[in-house]
């Protein structure tokens, strides 16, 4: 069973997107953790399907799913990859996504960046979620980090430098974190710049990622780090995040790249 599929990526933090818009596919957690295998799939830090949307003003359903088959509630780098593919394929420079973190309005700057509206941040307790009721900035936690959900959840830790990295597995996995975390590392270099490592939840070490962008922002600018508008820079590049006082919402502008199209046997990998 060949099926299309385009590889892309923002900012190094790289997608397999397949279309179910025209019927679904034969998709499980075993099938989707072998094709993002780096050696024997096709390699990515997760998987997306495109669906027809089921609420009104939503131009298309996005699923994410992390590289172990698990799924995602929102990823802030492929919603710019699946913008940007909506515009080179239909012409719509504003598409609207649908997925479990929201809807997501998207625009296209003049420059040719991506701009998407991720929403306001959620920092009760309960919503990033947490194992219980706590101050979410100033987890009890060695680091003192902050948490909050943009749609995933996310802890940051505020570092000098970045020797705490190889902790993020035990930390993604620690007790306090229910449905397991993205755990960032940041650097401030003044309120309007941000130096930002990101282990993501079943993926790991990633080049970027942008709701982890996002979350460090609003956790830097409660704990009076940062200015609401401020530069992160990543392994693979920059991103422009500006938390709204008007709206509360998150707006992340960066890149998306295709980086090849192809077909895949769905077959051949296991069900």
């Amino acid at each position: 069973m060949l099926t299309s599929f385009y590889k892309m990526h923002g900012l190094g933090n790289d997608f397999v997107i397949l279309d179910e818009r025209m019927g679904a596919l034969p998709l499980t957690p075993d099938r989707i953790a072998a094709l993002a295998h780096r050696r024997r799939g096709i390699g990515c830090d997760q998987l997306v399907t495109l669906h027809a949307p089921t609420v009104q003003g939503a131009d298309v359903l996005v699923r994410f799913f992390n590289p172990d088959g698990s799924e995602a509630g929102a990823c802030g780098n492929a919603s710019r990859c699946v913008a940007d593919l909506v515009w080179r394929c239909s012409g719509n420079a504003t598409p609207v996504l649908q997925t479990r973190a929201g809807v997501l309005p998207t625009s296209r700057t003049p420059d040719g960046l991506i701009t998407v509206d991720m929403g306001a941040p959620r920092t009760h307790w309960q919503d990033v979620p947490l194992a219980m009721a706590m101050d979410t900035l100033h987890l009890p936690l060695p680091g003192d980090p902050a948490a909050a959900s943009m749609g995933n959840p996310h802890a940051t830790f505020f570092v000098s430098d970045f020797g705490m990295v190889a902790q993020g597995h035990a930390l993604e996995h620690d007790p306090i974190f229910p449905e397991r975390a993205n755990i960032g590392f940041a650097r401030m270099d003044g309120p309007h710049h941000m130096r930002l490592k990101v282990h993501e939840r079943g993926a790991g070490m990633t080049e970027a990622c942008g709701s982890g962008a996002c979350a460090a922002v609003v956790n830097a600018v409660r704990r009076g780090l940062a200015a609401r508008t401020c530069a992160v820079e990543l392994d693979g590049g920059t991103l422009r995040i500006v938390w709204s006082e008007q709206t509360d919402h998150v707006l992340m502008t960066g890149s998306a790249t295709t980086a090849f199209e192809g077909t895949v046997d769905l077959a051949a990998y296991p069900s």
